[in-house]
């Protein structure tokens, strides 16, 4: 398989968690050495405005990107066709695109404080994919998981576009997608 490819082997499925759980910790443990102690709270604020983030980008991009926008749409219909195969974004276009699109201009904008916010955004990636990878894997009993499961469940096999929220709901009820 080519490392353009959207269905990846085993090999480069586990890469993109690595990648971006190196990129994390590298952000996390930069900004620990880095940024002037008086800004902590700042920074954890700015981390957490990140990771609220992502949860807007997670919901817009797949309700109007991987459902609306070709060839995107295409290739994310492959993915509900074989829900349990190896198929994503590959590292070598997502990782990128994370630098051009939020790490550069948050950085060149707000320095540390941007550096925090990409952190934020980073992080929440990182738990939708293994949160999205373990719908189509896992078992759990956990109420939340349970929930997730039934709303994920309700977006691969419903009659209706609904659930475009992986990791929350709350996009899905804002913007009235939920069934």
């Amino acid at each position: 398989m080519s490392a353009l490819s959207i269905e990846h082997s085993s090999a480069a499925y586990r890469l993109d968690y690595a990648v971006y759980g190196v990129a994390v910790v590298g952000v996390s443990v930069g900004l620990v050495l880095g940024a002037p102690p008086s800004m902590a709270g700042a920074l954890a604020g700015m981390a957490l405005a990140g990771v609220l983030a992502w949860s807007a980008m997670e919901y817009g991009l797949h309700r109007f990107v991987l459902h609306g926008l070709q060839p995107f749409a295409r290739w994310h219909a492959e993915h509900h066709r074989r829900p349990t195969a190896l198929i994503g974004t590959p590292t070598l276009v997502s990782a990128p695109l994370f630098g051009l699109l939020v790490a550069l201009p948050a950085v060149w904008l707000w320095g540390w404080l941007g550096a925090a916010l990409t952190l934020g955004v980073l992080s929440g990636y990182l738990a939708y994919a293994v949160v999205h990878h373990g719908l189509h894997h896992w078992k759990s009993n956990s109420p939340w998981w349970k929930r997730r499961m039934r709303s994920h469940a309700r977006h691969h096999h419903g009659l209706y576009p609904v659930c475009y929220g992986v990791t929350t709901g709350f996009w899905d009820a804002v913007m009235r997608t939920n069934p």
